[in-house]
């Protein structure tokens, strides 16, 4: 077993998941607003070390996703971010595409930048105690998107960013996220997902990586939020299982969805029964930055005081999620 699946397993075997707290300065500044707390360096550190430091971390969750601002800090008992999160028995990875902009040759559609200066970016981050690192491709679906040149260029991009993780000795999680912004069908959402993830692996196989030291982080299969056909949970489970066993070559150890817009408990749901219908070799896990984090916010909000109130919300979170990443979650369970 190579020291790249280890760590994929170390990540997100045993019901274990990823906590999403690569939020760009940018985006926890609206997360923030929205709860009326400023943002400021010392609020944005103080948040995320309340749930670095929480039970829940060594029960639930064997990575974090970090932000180039969060990594580099030094928590309120002077040690370093990735210390402390290797102290809880969790492993620190972080984000490092530098974002989605505008597409040459098609400007309603976006590519991932980040590609250039990557390979030294990876050798500092390694040296701060990096295991992981994470890179999201967008996709929107209309009646003529995502387009070839989208899929293509995204996925290029995702396997040159894989190639060069693996090269300094780190896991890469590979993001295909099509949106769920939009009127369109499950249907389409499936057709669409499973053209996106087969080129990521198409190019990722022609870029020599190695797909048993990988995590892919899709979507689960789902309507359009503003479609008026929406469907059942357990055909979300269905279409998304069905989606994964056509796209996702065997030798990839694990898969670890992200929640895209779902709320908590949907989530915690679809993921559930996604186990519970599983009948491949994939670990089915989570990689869940709001779904995790939300009620914790909005209950820490009220008074940034109350750390043990705080962390027994993002306790429970994780906790419900860890259980769905077996099969084993039931809504009797909920507080």
């Amino acid at each position: 077993m190579s020291e790249l699946n280890n760590i994929v397993l170390k990540i997100i075997g045993g019901g274990k998941g990823i906590l999403a707290a690569d939020e760009s300065t940018g985006t926890m500044t609206k997360r923030l607003d929205s709860v009326n707390v400023q943002s400021t360096p010392k609020n944005r550190l103080l948040f995320r070390e309340i749930l670095f430091s929480s039970s829940g971390m060594t029960d639930c969750i064997g990575g974090v996703i970090l932000y180039d601002e969060t990594i580099k800090q030094i928590s309120s008992k002077k040690n370093k971010i990735t210390e402390l999160i290797s102290e809880m028995g969790s492993l620190p990875g972080i984000k490092v595409d530098t974002g989605a902009k505008v597409l040459a040759g098609s400007p309603d559609e976006k590519i991932t930048e980040g590609l250039d200066g990557l390979r030294e970016r990876l050798k500092e981050y390694y040296k701060i105690g990096a295991k992981f690192t994470k890179w999201r491709g967008v996709y929107n679906i209309t009646k003529d998107y995502p387009s070839k040149l989208s899929i293509s260029s995204n996925a290029h991009a995702l396997a040159r960013y894989s190639a060069l993780v693996q090269e300094c000795n780190m896991v890469p999680i590979v993001e295909p996220e099509v949106l769920m912004d939009g009127e369109h069908s499950a249907e389409d959402c499936y057709e669409k997902t499973s053209n996106v993830i087969e080129k990521c692996f198409e190019e990722l196989i022609l870029h020599k990586v190695d797909l048993k030291g990988i995590i892919l982080k899709p979507n689960m299969i789902l309507a359009g939020n503003k479609s008026k056909n929406k469907i059942a949970n357990d055909e979300v489970a269905k279409l998304t299982l069905k989606c994964l066993k056509k796209s996702v070559p065997s030798e990839v150890p694990g898969i670890a969805f992200l929640s895209g817009g779902q709320t908590e408990l949907e989530a915690t749901e679809n993921l559930d029964l996604i186990n519970k219908y599983n009948d491949t070799n994939f670990i089915m896990s989570y990689s869940y930055g709001r779904a995790l984090q939300q009620s914790a916010l909005k209950f820490w909000a009220k008074d940034i005081k109350n750390i043990s109130g705080t962390q027994k919300i993002f306790n429970h979170r994780a906790k419900m999620n860890t259980l769905a990443a077996k099969g084993n979650w039931s809504k009797n369970l909920e507080i």
